[in-house]
């Protein structure tokens, strides 16, 4: 009733009192949670028969009886705002750390933080859902995949501003733990344009090297662009931001290949993609958390949107 403007509530009124009907407050159990203090009923006063007046009520309602939705927003600082601006002192934030679709749901109207505190609806929210970025969108669709040598070399030609050189760290670190070179990007361009002289030609043999470099060569006069034999390294770095607008990751990509038939596939595999999504989702929570100071939780609210 509280929601009700005074001409409604009297509007109310006169209609009980034409159709020869009383409203009348009853008083919950204050035990009973989840009640208001009072509870309007309509009782007839020649049958005796009690009945709501929710039904009267809600026809006359001009705004909603508490916030409800999900708001979805597309940048971190969006989600911030918004947060902030109808934040209580029960919302909380939760992360979906899932890397192929991670997410920060803010829960506005969650439980109160007390033992045996009251419960709440938790149906108004605040959702970021790591929109990716387009670089992250076109390195994750060839994970996994198989390339014929034209695709490969034309891919890298196109994605060059993406490749970033291993500091010493990441070079000593990868040559331990796989036994193979980290390549510059100097070092892969070279590669896609020597292979680029190449698509309609046989690979005559290929060679995996003591140091870890595979080496290809093609049953014709010259080799590659310079005339020599084509040095393939294990593994090049990756510095793109995984989400749209968001910070710049360094990321490991695995790089095979494979002769069938006298013809070259190539593989690239994105290394504990996992990992690195779950990190950055889990910096970005840190961040928000700080900036909203509500508390934050990795997984997901007990009770639905």
């Amino acid at each position: 009733m509280d929601q009700l403007s005074e001409t409604a509530v009297k509007a109310i009124a006169e209609l009980t009192r034409d159709a020869g009907v009383s409203i009348y407050s009853v008083d919950p159990p204050s035990e009973i949670p989840g009640l208001p203090d009072t509870v309007p009923v309509l009782i007839d006063p020649k049958s005796g028969s009690v009945k709501s007046v929710k039904a009267i009520v809600e026809e006359w309602r001009v705004a909603p009886i508490r916030k409800s939705g999900t708001a979805r927003v597309t940048t971190l600082e969006s989600f911030v705002d918004l947060v902030n601006r109808h934040k209580t002192p029960e919302s909380v934030i939760f992360a979906e750390t899932d890397w192929q679709k991670p997410s920060l749901t803010a829960v506005i109207d969650y439980h109160e933080n007390l033992s045996g505190g009251q419960a709440d609806n938790g149906k108004h929210r605040v959702l970021y859902e790591f929109p990716r970025s387009q670089e992250w969108e076109a390195w994750s669709g060839i994970h996994g995949q198989s390339l014929d040598q034209a695709t490969f070399a034309e891919f890298i030609e196109d994605h060059i501003a993406d490749l970033s050189a291993p500091d010493t760290l990441e070079e000593e670190d990868f040559r331990k733990k796989f036994g193979f070179k980290v390549a510059y990007p100097n070092e892969l361009v070279a590669l896609s344009r020597g292979l680029a002289v190449h698509t309609e030609t046989r690979v005559k043999s290929n060679l995996v090297l003591q140091s870890g470099e595979g080496e290809i060569t093609w049953d014709e006069e010259h080799k590659d662009a310079a005339g020599n034999k084509l040095a393939v390294p294990g593994m090049f770095i990756l510095s793109i931001p995984a989400f749209h607008m968001g910070e710049t990751m360094r990321i490991p990509v695995r790089l095979r290949y494979r002769v069938r038939a006298g013809a070259l596939s190539w593989t690239v595999l994105l290394y504990r993609p996992d990992v690195f999504i779950t990190q950055e989702v889990l910096r970005n929570l840190q961040t928000a958390a700080a900036e909203t100071e509500l508390p934050k939780f990795v997984g997901a609210p007990e009770m639905s949107a």
